[in-house]
């Protein structure tokens, strides 16, 4: 139940505002699931959602949502609520891929690759788009980076058979990323979700790196942001879900980015934004 000055209503009378303006009804499972996937045990789920439904009103912001229950976790377990903040905001990358694509690239450079973004590249048979090559002296990579805008969706088997043909079609040509002509070493399917359990044993038969939010055990995504503190942009609560898109529609897409050069906040929303607050936060980050 939900209370809105003192009256009684279900949750399926409570609509709520989302980050792009939009409204939509209030739904308890989609928050429980979100929390059960950041690793959230299901005492400590249901103690976030008794706290949430009282606070519910008509117009209530997604954002708000997202500060009580990541209030609550923090008091309950600090490493389960960076694990839901974190996902979040990468899932707040979206709707397009573009960005998850930018992000993944920037991940990637952290460790020693360098790294292009929605190219089109020929194989022996058509031309294909690969949204990051990533290569170095030892490796050139191809990476198929699938963003989903909802976390119950999972990269299925017919996901990874159309991936695997398309790189296939492309192992047997050459390119000169990094100024030499040579193979690609790996293909990569990266996602911002899961995988299925079928995606899975056939990424592995066929020897496919996939990489998704907490697959495989070691080296997941969750694990290559967290190793260099890769916060995005979108993790900030004191920027507005404009100014982030602003961001995001000029590639920044770090908090460490802006760190480094904080007159970009200015470059691109203007002279008079206010730059401490969001330096401030991102340290405390």
């Amino acid at each position: 139940m939900g209370y809105n000055n003192g009256v009684t209503q279900t949750t399926e009378q409570i609509m709520v505002l989302k980050a792009d303006g939009k409204r939509e009804v209030f739904d308890e499972e989609k928050l429980r699931a979100s929390l059960l996937h950041s690793g959230a045990t299901e005492e400590a789920t249901e103690k976030v959602i008794s706290h949430i439904l009282p606070e519910l009103h008509q117009d209530m912001t997604t954002n708000d949502i997202y500060t009580h229950a990541f209030s609550v976790l923090q008091e309950i377990s600090k490493p389960i609520a960076r694990s839901y903040s974190l996902r979040r905001a990468v899932m707040d990358l979206g709707p397009s891929g573009f960005p998850f694509e930018d992000f993944i690239a920037k991940v990637l450079e952290t460790k020693g690759f360098k790294c292009e973004t929605r190219q089109t590249v020929l194989g022996v048979c058509v031309p294909h788009e690969v949204d990051v090559v990533a290569y170095n002296e030892k490796k050139l990579i191809m990476i198929e980076a699938k963003f989903h805008n909802e976390l119950g969706t999972k990269s299925d088997l017919k996901v990874v058979l159309y991936i695997k043909a398309r790189f296939d079609d492309l192992r047997e040509n050459v390119f000169d990323y990094g100024g030499a002509n040579r193979h690609i070493t790996d293909c990569w399917l990266i996602t911002n979700t899961k995988f299925s359990s079928t995606a899975i044993h056939y990424g592995v038969c066929k020897d496919l790196t996939m990489i998704g939010w907490n697959y495989p055990e070691k080296g997941n995504l969750q694990d290559m942001i967290e190793e260099e503190s890769l916060h995005p942009i979108t993790c900030l609560m004191t920027i507005s879900s404009t100014d982030k898109k602003t961001l995001l529609d000029n590639r920044i897409v770090l908090c460490s980015d802006i760190k480094k050069n904080p007159k970009l906040l200015n470059k691109f929303l203007g002279n008079n934004f206010n730059i401490k607050p969001v330096i401030n936060e991102i340290n405390e980050l």
